[in-house]
């Protein structure tokens, strides 16, 4: 009987010390965090609304997370910095208005924590949804030409229409159009940008 209560006594206490170290401490430390206002009054991150939270939808339901991260390591985790994917690592303040985080399970495809920063045209981050291998030569992302619809073209050209690549000849009189839901993914992934600094680091 002594060891039965022995053995319950060190269950509850490891299931109690793994609730305070695992939950408890990190949500009391992080719970202060706020936004870096810069000298302009601009603070960061943002909260998202609009087209960037319904994009940040598309971007789970797309399974996105699935092949990139959103997490610029240190220099002595790997080469993040040296391939140009941010300015510094990534903070727990990045994240600050995420729910839930999208940080990401593996990196079949780069880290998109600062693609908003390296790629700020609308017209590469459509093309690169369209046919990936258009703006990244090698790029084992599939297409994803369900963003896209294919309209008649009445009086005037629509200013959102692509141009559309070699292998996707159009019909007369036709123009591919991104979808919402495209624009709203552009809009997201423009969004992603790490390049203020944080007091984290210095």
């Amino acid at each position: 009987m002594n060891r039965a209560a022995f053995l319950y006594f060190g269950v509850l206490a490891t299931v109690v010390a793994s609730f305070l170290g695992l939950v408890q401490v990190p949500t009391l430390m992080l719970d202060d965090l706020e936004p870096v206002v810069d000298d302009n009054g601009v603070a960061r991150p943002t909260r998202p609304e609009g087209d960037v939270a319904a994009g940040r939808e598309v971007y789970i339901a797309l399974g996105c997370v699935y092949c990139h991260s959103q997490q610029v390591r240190p220099p002595r985790y790997g080469a993040d910095l040296d391939r140009g994917w941010g300015l510094r690592r990534t903070v727990a303040r990045d994240h600050l208005f995420d729910d839930p985080p999208v940080l990401g399970t593996m990196r079949t495809g780069p880290d998109l924590a600062n693609i908003g920063a390296r790629q700020p045209s609308d017209s590469w981050h459509l093309l690169h949804l369209l046919k990936p291998t258009l703006t990244s030569p090698g790029s084992t992302m599939p297409p994803h030409r369900f963003l896209f619809e294919v309209r008649t073209v009445e009086l005037e050209r629509p200013v959102d229409a692509l141009e559309a690549p070699a292998d996707y000849p159009l019909p007369a009189g036709t123009v591919m159009v991104p979808t919402a839901r495209a624009r709203a993914l552009v809009a997201y992934l423009k969004s992603l940008s790490s390049s203020y600094p944080v007091p984290e680091v210095p």
